[in-house]
């Protein structure tokens, strides 16, 4: 039987990708060099102060369970980086290995951090993309996300 925090894909042959069993499941620490590598491979993300390693185990410390990771072919394909605040949620660095892409996993990644925070009792949830990631503007908005017009994001170091 499957472990029911385990969830498992089969991705279809295609020109880019082989037939592989992709596993999705909770990002914990020792994950974080790998996924680390294929956020810097990743064009449209920015790896950028909070992102180190020390603060990233933080992070997941204080989000258990909420961050996701896709491993197929004994290597990480796609990850992303959830949590939250008490109030609302956030999602970071969505990526999948582009031979890997188009096959549903960074759908499948999305919907288990989502769950999982609505678990926690967030009822909303945030995100940013980068004005010129065409690429993950479409994705979103194809995943039902909107622009938040009422609003810029602006931000300070303390």
């Amino acid at each position: 039987m499957l472990h029911p925090d385990l969830l498992l894909l089969t991705v279809a042959k295609t020109s880019k990708s082989p037939i592989a069993e992709i596993k999705i499941r909770a990002l914990i620490a020792r994950d974080l060099p790998a996924v680390r590598k294929l956020w810097t491979q990743t064009k449209g993300i920015e790896i950028a102060e909070g992102d180190s390693l020390p603060c990233l185990n933080g992070f997941l410390r204080r989000n258990q369970g909420t961050s996701h990771i896709a491993i197929g072919n004994g290597k990480v394909v796609g990850a992303l980086l959830a949590g939250h605040d008490g109030r609302r949620g956030f999602l970071y660095h969505l990526a999948v290995d582009s031979t890997f892409r188009r096959a549903g996993i960074g759908h499948k990644l999305v919907d288990r951090s989502l769950a999982a925070l609505k678990a926690k009792g967030i009822v909303r949830v945030l995100l940013l993309v980068a004005h010129d990631n065409r690429t993950g503007i479409k994705f979103w908005k194809n995943q039902g996300w909107e622009p938040l017009t009422f609003a810029n994001p602006m931000g300070k170091n303390p």
